[in-house]
């Protein structure tokens, strides 16, 4: 195992891109912790912070990757997990980096066989509309919302068009009655099998591998992932089955040919955005690997 700690960063210099870094995640996170506090569920934003398994406060703490030394910053990162000391100064362990390989390589596997398909943009986000087919009012995910167009008119839209979910994360929770109309079956350790850019899943996902990755790799880019991934989150929900109009969000109304056309134009657009990042996060993995 070769070392990694390879550039230093001056004290002033770290602590201002903490600063910097804190500032830019509070803005995103002010409005989640205003509702938390006051215990309102919202059904758009809570899920990149109770599917997603990264709390705020890690995302708001700033790493600066792999190597990178960070002068004077024994207090500050020694204690966390994946940092190695050097008298007052702190870099990323390269023994943390030999332990993470096996989800490097899995990463960087699944990153560059998505990266290597086109972008599908047929699915016109119906995954949702599965995760709701032949449920009772009651039962859907965000029952304090009503569906658009009622159970029945929902369960229609779904029988009409053609199914083809490629993000296991979204298809296990596609109804049972649902899974039958998908026509691909994906599992959970074939991903790299079935992923496409053009998947809204795939594309919040970055920020998953990103965080995943955390410390070996900079929160500046797990940011970006996390920007993305909060706007593609209102794509998805605002072409939900659900009626989010109370809380701001335009339905996308994907059981007509306009909404089709506006729902495509959105996803290629998300893919073509999401590209840069699923590169640099390959990147990542590749130099991590041959460390």
């Amino acid at each position: 195992m070769s070392a990694v700690a390879v550039v230093g960063l001056d004290e002033a210099i770290w602590r201002g891109r903490a600063t910097a870094h804190a500032q830019r995640v509070d803005a995103l996170l002010r409005p989640h912790l205003e509702r938390r506090n006051a215990q309102v569920k919202h059904p758009v934003h809570d899920f990149l912070f109770t599917y997603y398994a990264q709390r705020p406060a890690q995302l708001r703490r700033w790493h600066p990757g792999a190597g990178v030394t960070l002068e004077g910053g024994a207090d500050d990162y020694g204690p966390l997990r994946g940092y190695a000391v050097s008298g007052d100064d702190a870099h990323v362990d390269p023994s943390y980096i030999a332990k993470q390989q096996p989800l490097v390589v899995a990463l960087h596997r699944l990153l560059k066989a998505t990266a290597s398909r086109p972008a599908h943009t047929g699915c016109f986000g119906l995954h949702e509309w599965a995760m709701v087919y032949r449920l009772a009012d009651d039962e859907t995910r965000h029952a304090d919302w009503p569906l658009r167009l009622g159970g029945d008119g929902t369960d229609a839209v779904v029988e009409s068009h053609r199914i083809s979910c490629t993000h296991f994360d979204a298809f296990r929770f596609f109804t049972p009655p649902a899974r039958s109309l998908n026509t691909l079956s994906p599992e959970r350790d074939d991903r790299a099998d079935f992923e496409q850019p053009g998947c809204l899943h795939a594309g919040m996902d970055l920020y998953k591998h990103a965080f995943r990755l955390t410390p070996m790799i900079s929160s500046d880019l797990v940011a970006d992932c996390f920007e993305l991934a909060r706007e593609i989150r209102e794509l998805d929900m605002r072409a939900a089955p659900y009626d989010l109009a109370d809380l701001g969000f335009e339905p996308v109304r994907i059981e007509t040919a306009e909404g089709k056309r506006v729902y495509a134009a959105a996803q290629a657009a998300f893919a073509e955005r999401g590209a840069p990042l699923r590169a640099r996060l390959r990147e990542e993995c590749e130099w991590l690997r041959v460390r």
